[in-house]
């Protein structure tokens, strides 16, 4: 979606069914991605959000408006295409997990982070068979082959559309563990990525917030609920 521009040539931008799941219909044009496949998702609710975002652009495109269509670009023209690369690429999150690195001091800090993370992992075994283990420290010790080899089957097992999720879910929190856990519907994400700025939110708390850190942290974040967001309109 980035380093294209687009003149609005539409009236109207609509849900369509079509073979194979839902497309975007721009008055009688379907709408297709940029590498010019034909725009498809599985659900009609992801679709009418994507048709919404068309909808709602100005006289020139603005892609960084439509982010439920780049995500749905992406699982089409990327992960779909390349499904065992972008695997790969997530589940290699597992073997540092931000949740599994733990600091020695402050006591304050020692336990805030097990507080926070010490049930994601506990989950993570429960629903994936996967213990990770954590340690004090920031160097890295691989985690146990068979863990990492049932979370890369979770990974493996999510659809395009839900991997491609998933990716900016892991990718935005540094952490496999609670990418897979705001998965589900029912996740409660804003924790969840409350969860992966402990030790931001700890600095913080020592030394004051820095504005131009915490506008990053506020767009990462935004971008967090929203692909959560994206995932949710899978299961409608």
């Amino acid at each position: 979606m980035t380093g294209w521009t687009m003149k609005r040539f539409w009236t109207a931008a609509a849900a369509q069914e079509v073979e194979g799941g839902w497309g975007v219909g721009l008055d009688s044009r379907p709408l297709r991605t940029p590498a010019k496949r034909v725009f498809v998702v599985p659900t009609q609710a992801l679709a009418q959000a994507v048709a919404a975002e068309w909808a709602a652009q100005g006289e020139t495109v603005q892609p960084a408006a439509m982010p439920l269509t780049r995500m749905a670009n992406s699982a089409i023209d990327t992960v779909a295409v390349q499904h065992d690369a972008v695997v790969d690429t997530v589940a290699a999150y597992g073997d540092s997990d931000l949740t599994c690195y733990r600091a020695d001091a402050p006591a304050g800090l020692v336990a805030r982070q097990a507080a926070a993370w010490d049930p994601l992992l506990d989950e993570c075994a429960v629903t994936h068979g996967a213990r990770l283990v954590p340690r004090a420290g920031v160097m890295h010790v691989p985690q146990d082959p068979d863990a990492l080899a049932c979370l890369r089957g979770a990974v493996a097992a999510c659809d395009p559309f839900t991997l491609a999720g998933l990716h900016d879910l892991v990718a935005l929190s540094g952490s496999l563990v609670i990418g897979l856990a705001a998965l589900p519907p029912s996740a409660p994400r804003a924790a969840l990525w409350d969860a992966a700025r402990i030790d931001e939110s700890w600095q913080e708390a020592q030394w004051g917030i820095d504005a131009e850190a915490a506008e990053r942290a506020a767009i990462r974040r935004a971008e967090f609920l929203r692909a959560g967001a994206f995932v949710d309109l899978l299961a409608v």
